[in-house]
């Protein structure tokens, strides 16, 4: 699906973003890959990191629709990976959570119709179900705004999906960097003990994301089943040795994650290793993707109730650098 194509990625600078490339140029043969982000001085060292002929940098924003509509032009697939994500600087910075998040992602939906664009893919984020902070609602309603963008791109070919899951192990975001620094230091903050999360590789989710645009037909969101780890476990694989400070749960701040709610459940097809939760008003034929298996009990996907478990062991034997 991605031999030979041109690929736009919003983002593209982003933990994500330059694993997403890494593992494209290495190992699909595209034909040329334009990383679209408003970070100067990151575009300017990963372009001499990459030093790739296939490799183009967009400096631009998805609040600014003219730039992307302009580096769209002659795209096949376009990966939307650009969001504010960090829970605290949405809260405090409300209104640009939702310029960024969500008339972002109008723009990135606008342009690609436009532009005609065969697939995009939109990353989402367990955050984004029953959201309680302003991060899970902006991409809440950037899903669903994804879903629905079938309906506007009418006869036109583009189509839209989205890819949904927890954590990245490592990435900027994630806790993985804060508990390293803070060994350093001998102490550890834990909000609580039992707080758990859905946790995936930088690797395992980049893979995922290209299953996705592979076999996508439009309005589904895809969910992979992936394991879950406490952090308090996190917390003893990454410094054993530091001395344990429970802060309580942030604001905004859930004790436990749900990658698919009990009313998703009813529209869900069961894969060996994933989901995929199917539009209420679909898109194409009901028989695409009949060969997986219509869940027939309802329940809920979440981090505490999860069948797949990361312990100590297997947290160290983790790539969490």
């Amino acid at each position: 699906m991605l031999k030979d194509k041109t690929i736009l990625i919003t983002g593209g600078l982003g933990s994500f973003g330059q694993k997403f490339v890494e593992v494209v140029l290495r190992e699909r043969g595209p034909k040329s890959v334009r990383i679209f982000d408003n970070r100067e001085l990151a575009q300017v060292e990963v372009e001499r990191k990459l030093n790739d002929p296939r490799v183009r940098f967009f400096l631009g924003d998805v609040r600014d629709k003219g730039r992307l509509k302009r580096a769209m032009n002659g795209v096949d697939i376009v990966v939307h990976a650009a969001a504010l994500k960090h829970v605290p600087v949405c809260e405090y910075n409300p209104i640009e959570a939702i310029r960024t998040n969500i008339d972002g992602s109008v723009n990135v939906i606008d342009a690609a119709i436009d532009s005609s664009v065969e697939r995009v893919i939109n990353i989402s984020t367990d955050k984004a179900v029953q959201p309680v902070n302003l991060y899970g609602a902006t991409k809440m309603v950037a899903e669903k705004l994804f879903v629905q963008a079938n309906s506007y791109s009418g006869g036109r070919k583009t189509i839209f999906s989205c890819s949904r899951y927890g954590n990245v192990v490592g990435s900027s975001g994630s806790v993985v960097p804060l508990f390293r620094e803070q060994a350093q230091k001998g102490e550890i903050t834990v909000t609580d003990e039992q707080m758990t999360r859905f946790w995936i590789t930088l690797e395992q989710g980049v893979n995922f994301v290209i299953k996705c645009i592979e076999i996508m037909k439009g309005g589904e969101i895809f969910v992979p089943k992936i394991p879950s780890m406490k952090i308090a476990e996190l917390a003893e694989a990454i410094a054993p040795k530091a001395k344990r400070k429970i802060i309580g749960i942030r604001p905004g701040e859930k004790l436990h994650e749900v990658l698919l709610t009990e009313e998703e459940t009813g529209r869900v097809k069961e894969f060996d290793n994933y989901y995929i939760i199917e539009p209420e008003f679909p898109f194409w034929d009901k028989e695409n993707h009949k060969d997986g298996k219509t869940v027939s009990q309802k329940f809920v996907y979440s981090s505490d109730r999860n069948k797949d478990w990361l312990d100590k062991n297997k947290i160290i034997d983790l790539d969490i650098h």
